[in-house]
């Protein structure tokens, strides 16, 4: 297949920061996907309808002009209470609920540190339809890194659809067979979002000729079995798993450092990665649902009415982006890739 069009698709998972560096990478998000749901861990975090407000502002007066929707979100905290919920739910904009464990990622020292406490909240959320996106992962320095994100879904995530079985859950960039089994078993209000990084990469890639901080992200990649695991899941037609590119830029000087931060850049190819991905499973036929139907149906929104189109065209990754005047390094960077991204209407 010398080039693949398909239904302009969505992205359900990604960061865009703000300031400087927002205002020029957001773009590259733009340029491909139709919408994206932002993430909220700024700092401070987005945790009102009035800063969720503030922060669309923002992304769409750097947007402008690019047909472009972000869908906005609240960070959910140990403070959050039932009437904001309703508030989200009202202003029409935004569009879930982020739940991080306090301590699991970037700018997550703010997050959750008594699910119980807040079943309030979760209760809200699922009378007001309002979707919980879940970073799942435990954060006891007793569990192995690896095994994070299994220990999560055992201790807290199976245990929710019994106690709220109309709440939408989306196990956000899924990273486990055992999710993926999860997830595949769980019932119709739980569905999983999958990165490209995760599809073409294991935890080798962390450690190929030497550490590469620009292939740590949270959670972290996992072994090969897992990888494949996921891209079985990917292109297996199933309605419950969509594309969230977990996009996340730091700057250069933030990876490449004695405690670098964790986050893989590729919104600037995400289309031309999971291309590759499911070419590699023989399955390019099943990318417009993946990309452009299930995500869009999960959350309860039209299917985009533009095309996209993905050619095969080589193309060199750039060895870095400037951003804001901030250097960023992405996915695959000084390498070629077989995809391009052709036209969007």
């Amino acid at each position: 297949m010398e080039s693949i069009t398909i239904r302009r698709p969505d992205d359900f998972h990604v960061h865009v920061r703000s300031g400087p560096m927002m205002v020029d990478l957001v773009r590259h998000t733009a340029r491909q996907f139709a919408r994206a749901i932002i993430m909220p861990n700024l700092r401070p975090p987005v945790r009102t309808v009035e800063e969720a407000a503030r922060y669309r502002e923002e992304i769409l007066h750097a947007t402008k002009g690019m047909n472009f929707a972000p869908l906005m979100t609240l960070y959910l905290t140990d403070t959050t209470t039932p009437d904001e919920i309703r508030r989200a739910k009202a202003c029409g904009f935004i569009h879930g609920v982020k739940l991080y464990p306090s301590g699991a990622t970037t700018n997550s020292d703010a997050g959750v540190t008594d699910l119980a406490a807040l079943d309030p909240v979760l209760h809200c959320m699922e009378s007001e339809d309002m979707p919980l996106l879940v970073h799942g992962e435990v954060t006891d320095k007793s569990v192995d890194v690896f095994d994070r994100e299994t220990a999560f879904l055992e201790q807290y995530l199976q245990h929710l659809p019994l106690r709220l079985p109309r709440l939408r859950i989306v196990f956000e960039h899924i990273t486990t067979a055992a999710a993926v089994d999860y997830v595949t078993r769980a019932p119709s209000t739980v569905a999983a979002t999958i990165t490209p990084h995760h599809l073409l990469w294991n935890r080798n890639e962390i450690f190929r000729s030497g550490i590469r901080p620009h292939a740590y992200c949270l959670p972290v990649l996992k072994r090969e079995e897992d990888r494949q695991a996921l891209l079985r899941a990917a292109v297996s037609g199933s309605s419950k798993f969509f594309a969230g590119t977990d996009s996340a830029p730091h700057e250069r000087a933030t990876k490449e450092n004695a405690c670098g931060c964790a986050g893989i850049y590729n919104a600037h190819a995400a289309l031309e990665l999971y291309a590759m991905a499911f070419e590699g499973a023989g399955a390019l036929g099943r990318l417009e649902g993946f990309l452009s139907e299930f995500g869009a149906d999960f959350y309860g929104l039209k299917r985009n009415e533009g095309r996209i189109t993905i050619a095969r065209r080589e193309q060199k990754v750039p060895d870095c982006f400037e951003f804001g005047g901030s250097a960023v390094v992405p996915m695959f960077a000084g390498e070629t890739i077989p995809w391009s991204v052709e036209y969007a209407l």
